[in-house]
């Protein structure tokens, strides 16, 4: 089945908008500054700053934050499970292999770039920490901001990407939150 002509022309034109908007914010990747920052954003993005943070919570607030850390853990899982099923079914190919003037900033991890992980994690985490723990949220929202900006400016992921990514991060976060009904520190 094809795409009706006008939706097609739609993509192409977004896709168009997007790539241009990318080899200008990748300019910024050269600066040797910047580029180890954003590097150091997205690596700290793959899981590190995560994992760091999962086990931290037990240590700073005993049984409360092993609840916390366990409901994060196990929402991170199915995170995964869902954007790699993504990734395969929609096999967008990243920028930097579209256009020669974007170059490639970071290892990837995976061929595909639709939806941004990285985005996805880092949504979804801020958002379950939040109602836990909301002071948290002045760590977290700029570290989250500068992960997704970090894609971009790294050449990995169009900007579609990172909103898609946020967008299902906070709904997985959303939904976790709810299925496990009105979780606190003093327990679920």
């Amino acid at each position: 089945m094809t795409m009706p002509d006008d939706t097609s022309r739609t993509l192409r034109r977004i896709d168009a908008i997007e790539l241009a908007f990318l080899v200008q914010i990748n300019r910024l990747g050269r600066w040797v500054t910047a580029a180890r920052f954003f590097r150091l954003i997205s690596l700290l993005g793959d899981g590190w700053f995560w994992y760091a943070l999962i086990l931290t919570l037990p240590v700073l607030f005993g049984h409360a934050g092993a609840v916390v850390s366990l409901h994060i853990g196990l929402t991170a899982l199915v995170n995964i499970a869902l954007y790699k099923y993504l990734k395969s079914r929609l096999v967008r190919d990243r920028p930097f292999s579209r256009r020669t003037e974007i170059e490639c900033g970071a290892p990837i991890m995976d061929q595909y770039s639709f939806p941004s992980g990285h985005t996805m994690h880092a949504v979804c985490f801020t958002t379950m920490m939040f109602p836990y723990y909301p002071e948290s949220v002045w760590l977290l929202l700029p570290f989250t901001v500068l992960v997704a900006f970090s894609r971009m400016i790294l050449g990995l992921h169009y900007p579609t990407d990172v909103l898609a990514g946020g967008a299902l991060g906070f709904a997985m976060a959303r939904l976790s939150l709810f299925a496990f009904g009105n979780c606190s520190l003093t327990g679920c």
